[in-house]
């Protein structure tokens, strides 16, 4: 894949929304995050609507994910070690209808992954699972002084502890893969020197290519897969 064709999202309520946008967003693999309001009854809800009224939204980060360097399967892995799955309504200090727990998909094959998640999470308790599992109805960004909230308010309120944003650092993302293009791709991209001499082991003069006298700071990579 490249370009855009990698890039997949998700949709994810576990409480307040400040602390699950700054923990996701470190996360290696993860390239974007928002906070918004999702599946409610209203169109382009405000956050007094959200906290005070009947209006059904949750607090919900719209999570866009590298499939080459991170799965599903692992997002929603970190997603369930800062979220209480059996609490209905509320996570940590925070409690209402907009603080319950939801998983919300747009890309069909990801129901299967997801329930397949939630069946072994489901093993390491005696009591029901209280994630909401549905696809997404509709989604709204939230007003933009709660977008980073915690990268603009370090000290701000999170329920998430300081700990497990050290863990969001240090989880594991999928090496890249690297794939050769197919020959018929090369011979169009490709110059004809660069062609003969990355496929027919040809020779390439000394001091005659664009970057012989090259010192700007940088690296190299295989012209014909793109690897470092």
């Amino acid at each position: 894949m490249d370009g855009k064709e990698n890039i997949k999202e998700i949709y994810l309520a576990g409480g307040c929304f400040w602390g699950l946008e700054k923990y996701f967003s470190l996360v290696k693999g993860i390239t974007g995050t928002e906070v918004g309001y999702a599946n409610g009854k209203t169109d382009n809800p405000s956050y007094e609507d959200v906290c005070y009224k009947d209006v059904g939204h949750a607090e919900t980060v719209k999570i866009l994910y590298d499939t080459d360097r991170i799965s599903l399967k692992s997002i929603l892995k970190l997603y369930y070690d800062v979220i209480d799955p059996l609490s209905k309504d509320r996570q940590g200090n925070d409690i209402g209808t907009q603080y319950r727990t939801g998983i919300y998909y747009v890309h069909d094959e990801d129901e299967e992954i997801i329930l397949n998640s939630l069946e072994e999470l489901q093993k390491n308790y005696n009591k029901p699972i209280a994630i909401e599992i549905m696809s997404l109805k509709n989604y709204y960004p939230a007003e933009h002084y709660h977008q980073k909230y915690l990268d603009k308010n370090p000290s701000g309120y999170c329920h998430i502890g300081a700990e497990k944003f050290e863990k969001a650092k240090q989880a594991e993302a999928k090496k890249p893969k690297f794939e050769r293009k197919p020959d018929s791709v090369l011979k169009e991209t490709l110059t004809d020197i660069q062609y003969e001499v990355t496929q027919e082991d040809a020779t390439e003069p000394p001091f005659k290519n664009e970057y012989h006298d090259n010192f700007r700071e940088g690296i190299y990579v295989d012209i014909t897969t793109g690897e470092p």
